[in-house]
């Protein structure tokens, strides 16, 4: 048989030699590979784009569901690569918009004129001299340069905002703020007016700069991850955290029954002129609430008072309580913010919102967190028995050896058969020729014995 046949009426391939299209196939190959390691580069990060936005788009979680208990903001966020925002974060980006609001109204028209060092000047009223001091200078060097000086606070005012609002720099504008909300609580508004006898909560004391100091420090980012009650005693202990809310609210309340402040038309006349100004039902609620306090101003003093200090011992109750105490408190935020008009800021000529905003945020802060979730127990399987342990066997005693069985007697010996005469074999010509391969022993039987008949 020939070792190739033709096909199709062509020249048989010979063994060991290359047909002709060969080498245009490597030369196809070799070009295919030049392309690939070409284009490797783009192919990866191709590929690592495509697994990202696959990652991404793909991996949601199930009905609001996520792995790990995150929720979907928060895995969305990790799939992203950023990371999500915890509870004291989101406190921190609310104080940041609080100052953006500062900035805002800082950049009113009233506040290039000298209204507004006039304004500042006010509160040297009543003060001590180591207070009233400062305020009057301040009050005179900005009134010398009223456009440039109120155009820097305003600017500076937005920094911190953005500086808080960004995560690179939050530590170092917490930092300012509270060196600034300080410098403005002396230098701007007179301590708050809290040595002068005539500071109410109804009227925005202790003044909301120091809220913004105190909330910078509660809100510091702090480099550990302990386990905290709430958000405001990540930084400085829960401890530290709940003397600063006593000794905060426990002062509201001391403010509230003060003679000048629980005198019987005090606080009447606070809502009165709170409501000069303002929008018509802004105007209208603090009307109407003047006039049902009327004369009753040592009544509606000591209600308050007591209110306050509710919510000044009742950050050392459970967690459960504890909530129900920062509900309270966050009404009476919001009720001081509309005694006070809500701070003026619709009359033109308001600086900051005042202090309800950073009282309910400070609550918030201090806000407890739930315990985490207890992650379902697998399924418990009966764990089989253990096997009783068997007692202990005593050794056996040693057997004596079993006599030897008695020996079976030899069978007798079967008799010689006996040799018939040669006269009864009968002549070879009478047996039957038998074929060689017949004439072969079976397997297992033993051949007889040489000379054996």
């Amino acid at each position: 048989m020939s070792d190739s046949v033709a096909v199709g009426g062509g020249a048989a391939a010979q063994p060991g030699r290359p047909s002709p299209a060969a080498p245009r196939s490597q030369a196809a190959g070799q070009l295919r590979a030049a392309q690939a390691r070409a284009a490797e580069p783009w192919a990866a990060r191709s590929l690592t784009a495509r697994s990202l936005t696959a990652r991404s788009l793909t991996a949601r979680p199930p009905a609001g569901q996520s792995p790990a208990g995150q929720s979907p903001a928060g895995y969305l966020c990790a799939a992203r690569g950023w990371a999500a925002p915890d509870a004291a974060r989101k406190l921190q980006l609310a104080l940041a918009a609080i100052w953006l609001f500062d900035a805002v109204l800082q950049f009113q028209s009233v506040m290039f004129t000298r209204s507004f060092p006039r304004m500042l000047a006010e509160s040297a009223g009543g003060n001590p001299a180591f207070v009233a001091g400062p305020v009057t200078w301040s009050a005179r060097l900005i009134e010398a340069h009223v456009g440039p000086a109120n155009a820097a606070f305003a600017v500076i005012q937005l920094l911190l905002a953005l500086g808080i609002a960004w995560r690179p720099t939050v530590r170092l504008a917490l930092g300012a703020s509270v060196a600034w909300s300080l410098a403005v609580w002396w230098l701007g508004e007179g301590l708050g007016m809290v040595l002068t006898g005539s500071a109410s909560p109804a009227d925005g004391a202790p003044g909301p700069v120091i809220i913004y100091a105190l909330l910078a420090v509660l809100l510091w980012p702090a480099g550990t991850d302990r386990a905290v009650p709430f958000a405001a005693a990540r930084a400085i202990g829960a401890r530290t955290a709940r003397l600063a809310w006593m000794l905060l609210w426990g002062g509201l309340a001391y403010l509230a029954v003060q003679p000048a402040v629980r005198a019987p038309r005090a606080l009447s006349g606070l809502l009165s002129e709170a409501a000069s100004g303002q929008p018509r039902w802004l105007a209208w609620t603090d009307s109407h609430a003047a006039a049902a306090i009327g004369s009753h101003g040592l009544a509606a003093s000591v209600v308050l008072a007591a209110l306050l200090a509710i919510v000044a011992v009742g950050i050392l109750l459970p967690a459960p309580l504890t909530r129900a105490v920062l509900v309270l408190a966050i009404g009476l935020a919001a009720a001081l913010w509309l005694a006070s008009g809500l701070g003026g800021i619709f009359s033109g000529a308001a600086t900051d919102p005042e202090s309800g905003p950073l009282l309910a945020l400070l609550a918030f802060a201090y806000w407890p967190f739930r315990p985490p979730a207890a992650q379902p127990a697998a399924p418990h399987r009966r764990a089989a028995p253990a096997p009783s342990p068997s007692p202990a066997r005593s050794p056996s005693p040693a057997r004596s050896p079993s006599p030897a069985p008695p020996a079976s007697p030899a069978p007798p010996a079967s008799p010689a058969p006996s040799v018939s005469p040669a006269s009864s074999v009968s002549p070879a010509s009478s047996v039957s020729p038998v074929p060689s391969a017949d004439l072969a022993e079976p397997s297992g039987l033993a051949r007889p014995a040489a000379g054996a008949p």
